[in-house]
């Protein structure tokens, strides 16, 4: 059997050799790409098809939460890991939400990201028991809670690409740059900021950062200044 073929995406150098080391001594896995930032990371994603993605949420010019997207687009087989210092629960959702099956603490045990990137190859979910088992059920059983708070179900009438063009523009990207990095054209970017502005009714990014801190989609600590 083939080996697990991993790519490995963190903004610090240190970090990526101590997660390519600790799979290196696993001979069913091998890492076949390493990233400081997410568009990189896109690019050797679609040369190189990796089985599984280890990446950090904190990036710099894509934040991992808003690349998940993208990657399932470059490569639909390739799952994701998010391995992350952040123990909130509104950010495993968010993870869960765009498309990864494994959210892992930075302050886990080595032995839970091996567990994480063998069960989302498999097709299963992972979350680090520290976290609240709840996570998953909830997001697996969205379609069937109750009606959320008004302003998380305004985000809800958004588009997937209209949500995309959100996180991107509360990161503080311009419409040339979503346009760049969604690969459309700078009218497209704009008609679907306009059609946000419409739905939510805020006009101004930094009103849209805020609501963004509101419904749990971004923590003002991992916004780049």
């Amino acid at each position: 059997m083939p080996p697990i073929t991993i790519a490995i995406a963190d903004d610090h150098s240190i970090v990526r050799a101590g997660v390519r080391q600790l799979i290196e001594q696993r001979p069913d896995m091998q890492v076949v790409a390493e990233a400081p930032d997410g568009h990189s990371l896109l690019r050797q994603i679609k040369q190189l098809h990796p089985d599984v993605v280890v990446l950090d949420i904190s990036m710099p010019k894509l934040s991992g939460l808003e690349i998940i997207p993208l990657i399932k687009d470059a490569c639909k087989k390739t799952q994701v890991v998010m391995l992350s210092m952040f123990k909130k629960e509104a950010y495993a959702h968010q993870a869960l939400s765009v498309g990864a099956m494994g959210y892992v603490l930075k302050t886990a045990p080595s032995e839970e990201l091996i567990k994480a990137i063998e069960m989302v190859h498999q097709g299963r979910y992972y979350l680090s028991p520290e976290m609240n088992a709840e996570v998953i059920h909830s997001y697996l059983n969205k379609d069937e809670a109750p009606m959320r708070q008004t302003a998380l179900s305004k985000y809800d009438l958004l588009s997937e690409r209209e949500q995309q063009v959100f996180r991107l523009v509360v990161e503080g990207n311009s419409t040339r740059q979503i346009a760049e990095i969604l690969c459309v054209s700078p009218k497209t970017a704009e008609k679907h900021r306009s059609n946000i502005i419409k739905k939510l009714g805020i006009h101004e990014p930094m009103a849209m950062l805020k609501y963004a801190v509101k419904i749990g989609l971004a923590d003002p600590d991992i916004w780049p200044d």
